[in-house]
This record gives structure tokens, C-alpha cells and sequence, in this order.
């Protein structure tokens, strides 16, 4: 007698618990982050209460460090509109996961609260339904869990750090933006996009008080989203 085949209601399980494996290494990664940020949240004028509210509620590393950036220069305004900027992107991370996941009901806010990066990513990984649920919810959970477990760590030792950049914590603020930056760079026109922020950025960051560079740079890929792509254009005129 031949062995039999596996079905898919074997393999389908396998892949849930991988990807659910692969949710817990990268929500321990991406806290691992947290402590950089809490260190530099309260180090730059937050007290403790402030930075774990902003974490719990915020939830996405890139906004997070873009607020503590320029809040540390007293402004305000320009912090909350370099978080806006950076969390723009988890509306359509919302709309890409809409079809899998629940949109009402207490499940809805919790996958409102947890689409990001991470969650989004290793849900895209998935390649059933079952499987991409499965993902966003580990990674999702796992990340939310350890982000702000080693904030609160960061938090507590910012308290005591008069100067983060004499620890580094300012270079590893600047190393997560990389890491979130780099696996993007996959088109010459993202690549071009981030040469441009960058150049931008270096040109007015002698003139422009702290904080506001890093919105003058965010500005560059909101005018060449709004620009039409050649691609774009062709396909129009076909």
C-alpha cells in the first residue's frame, strides 16, 4: 500500500505554527528597539507615564522615534505632524488586510491597534487565509507585548542618562530608521525617492530649527507620491 499523500488540512497547520514561530522572533526583534526609544523618550523630556502612554497607544516604532526627535526641540506640532507623516502608511496596510481579517466588533479595534509593519509583513508571508490570520496576530501581539516591555526598560534608564548620545541611544535611533528604510530600497524610484529626502534633509538642516528637516524630507515622497509615474501615465493612455 502506498503512503498517503499529505492533505491540506495537515499542511495547513504546519504553516500556521511556523508563521506563528516566525511572529514571536520578530516581535522579540522589533521590541528589542524599544529600548532605544524609551531611553530616548525621557532623556529628551517625557516623563515615564508620557513615553509607555505614547508607546501603548502609538504602537509604531518609526512615529515613536520621529516624535521624541523633534518634541526634543519643543515642537509640538512639527512632532505630531512627523508622526501623522510616518503612520500614514498602516491606513493601507489596513485596507491590503481588510479581506482576512475581522473589521467590526472588539476584534476590529484590536486589528486596528496592531497593524503595522511587522504584523502586516509576516501576514503577507501567509499563503491561506488561515495562515495569513495567523501571522498578523503573532507578530502583531508579540511586537505590541515586547515593544513596550523594553520601552518600559529604555524608559527607566533614560531617567538616569543626561546625555543618550554618550550611549549610543541617538545612533540606534537613527540605525531603526535604517532598518525599516533599507528592505524598501527595491525599485530605482524608491531608491531615488531616498536620495532625494536625504539631500534634502542635509540642505536644510543648518537653516531649519531641530525636527522640522525631517518633515521638509517626509515632504519629498508625499510630492512624488502625488507625482504620476511614467508607468502610471502609459497604462492611462492605453
Amino acid at each position: 500500500m502506498s503512503a498517503a499523500l499529505p492533505s491540506s488540512r495537515t499542511a495547513v497547520p504546519d504553516e500556521v505554527r511556523q508563521i506563528r514561530r516566525t511572529g514571536f522572533s520578530v516581535g522579540l526583534a522589533t521590541g528589542l528597539y524599544g529600548i532605544s526609544y524609551g531611553a530616548l523618550a525621557t532623556a529628551t523630556g517625557l516623563d515615564l507615564w508620557q513615553a509607555m502612554v505614547l508607546s501603548a497607544v502609538l504602537i509604531s516604532g518609526g512615529s515613536q522615534f520621529a516624535f521624541v526627535g523633534v518634541i526634543g526641540a519643543g515642537l509640538a506640532i512639527g512632532a505630531a505632524l512627523a508622526s501623522i507623516l510616518l503612520g500614514v502608511r498602516n491606513s493601507l496596510y489596513g485596507l491590503a488586510l481588510s479581506r482576512v481579517l475581522p473589521r467590526g466588533g472588539w476584534r476590529g479595534a484590536a486589528r486596528a491597534q496592531l497593524t503595522i509593519d511587522e504584523s502586516a509583513a509576516t501576514s503577507a508571508s501567509g499563503t491561506t487565509p488561515e495562515a495569513a490570520r495567523a501571522g498578523f496576530w503573532a507578530a502583531g501581539v508579540w511586537v505590541y507585548v515586547f515593544w513596550n516591555l523594553f520601552s518600559l526598560a529604555g524608559a527607566l534608564v533614560g531617567q538616569f542618562v543626561s546625555d543618550p548620545g554618550a550611549w549610543g541611544l541617538d545612533a540606534a535611533a537613527a540605525a531603526a530608521f535604517l532598518a525599516l528604510l533599507w528592505p524598501r530600497l527595491r525599485s530605482g524610484e524608491t531608491i531615488a525617492i531616498a536620495v532625494a529626502a536625504a539631500f534634502v534633509a542635509l540642505l536644510t538642516t543648518p537653516v531649519l530649527p531641530s525636527g522640522l528637516p525631517v518633515l521638509a524630507a517626509a515632504m519629498v515622497a508625499v510630492v512624488a507620491g502625488l507625482w504620476p509615474s511614467r508607468g502610471r501615465t502609459e497604462g492611462e493612455q492605453r
